[in-house]
């Protein structure tokens, strides 16, 4: 295998890995806020609306757009590190 290739298997592991833990982060406050954990929230009220409800409905929302930009920012860094910047 060359420098090349091994360079590049490196970059797709740590993708990947990236991919992971962003979308386990995703699936636990849109579904476990949201849904599983919604009777625990709503005990707590965020402008004026029980915080499952929120979750439910703008949270989940919120935190997606949140981790497109720190999956942005990620792989900037990462393309950096393995030289396919621009």
């Amino acid at each position: 295998m060359s420098d090349k290739q091994k360079n590049a298997s490196a970059y797709w592991k740590e993708n990947i890995k990236y991919l992971t833990i962003l979308l386990v982060i995703w699936f636990v406050v849109s579904f476990g806020c949201g849904i599983l954990f919604r009777e625990a929230l709503d005990t707590i009220r965020l402008g004026g609306f029980k915080l499952g409800f929120w979750f439910a409905q703008q949270g989940s929302i919120y935190v997606f757009v949140i981790l497109i930009f720190v999956y942005i920012r990620l792989m900037n860094k990462l393309d950096k590190k393995y030289g396919f910047d621009e």
